[in-house]
């Protein structure tokens, strides 16, 4: 498939097209810290505050988190919902609309502010009893 100049469109627009999502924003989520780029968009994962503490033992490794007083927002890659419900009451929000009024709780060493998306999910699934999206049988 091309696009208007006949340049071959790539897999985040192919994706965002068959998923009836608009293109990326030009000021999408919250400022992340200097130093650091969002070469895959941003999304985030809400989560209340009781269990927030409660994922981070679980995780290889942590990107920027951000609370408002009520939830942790985990900035993952943009899409990290494509064919994956997640589980409540975590909310997947596209965008990364966090809060004005959120503060960096935590940031990494590295230059992209991402938590890798499956072991967040696998973390929450564990903490709400959810069995994860591939783990369930098929029905027809």
């Amino acid at each position: 498939m091309t696009g208007a100049a006949g340049q071959p469109l790539g897999l985040d627009t192919l994706v965002r097209l068959g998923r009836g999502r608009p293109g990326p924003d030009p000021a999408p989520g919250p400022p992340v810290p200097e130093g650091m780029t969002t070469p895959l968009g941003c999304d985030a994962v809400a989560v209340p505050d009781r269990l927030a503490a409660l994922i981070v033992p679980r995780l290889p490794r942590v990107g920027c988190v951000y609370a408002d007083g009520a939830r942790w927002w985990w900035i993952v890659p943009a899409d990290s919902d494509y064919a994956l419900p997640w589980p409540a009451p975590a909310e997947y929000v596209p965008g990364a609309p966090v809060p004005a009024t959120a503060r960096l709780l935590r940031r990494p060493a590295a230059t992209v502010p991402y938590t890798p998306p499956i072991p967040l999910y696998l973390a929450l699934c564990r903490l709400t009893g959810t069995t994860p999206e591939w783990s369930r049988p098929v029905t027809a």
